[in-house]
């Protein structure tokens, strides 16, 4: 299974295994990741799943939607990483993917 490594804000650091055809965030709300809300239930409809992508990884993951470029408009903290982690599949190309939590309010 891949490996998808959670940034808190704090610094601190926690590696979930995810199985390939979830979300982002559903390995991350199985794991119990701090700050990952999913309010929506990865409807792309709320953005507490919003996460800033490691640069390294930025060019790897799939052209973001327009539906989603939307709800990032709204949400907290938008970067030019920024994605919501509902809108991420696992695959095994993702295995080590890392993610910068960001406080949903």
């Amino acid at each position: 299974m891949p490996t998808v490594t959670f940034i808190q804000p704090d610094g601190s650091r926690q590696d979930v295994e995810a199985e390939v055809g979830y979300s982002v965030m559903e390995a991350a709300t199985l794991n119990s990741i701090p700050g990952i809300e999913a309010e929506c239930g990865g409807a792309c409809s709320c953005a507490t799943c919003h996460v800033h992508v490691d640069a390294a990884w930025l060019g790897k993951l799939p052209e973001m939607e327009p539906m989603e470029d939307a709800m990032l408009d709204a949400a907290n903290d938008r970067e030019p990483s920024s994605r919501l982690s509902c809108q991420l599949q696992v695959t095994e190309a993702l295995d080590g993917l890392t993610l910068t939590v960001v406080p949903p309010y």
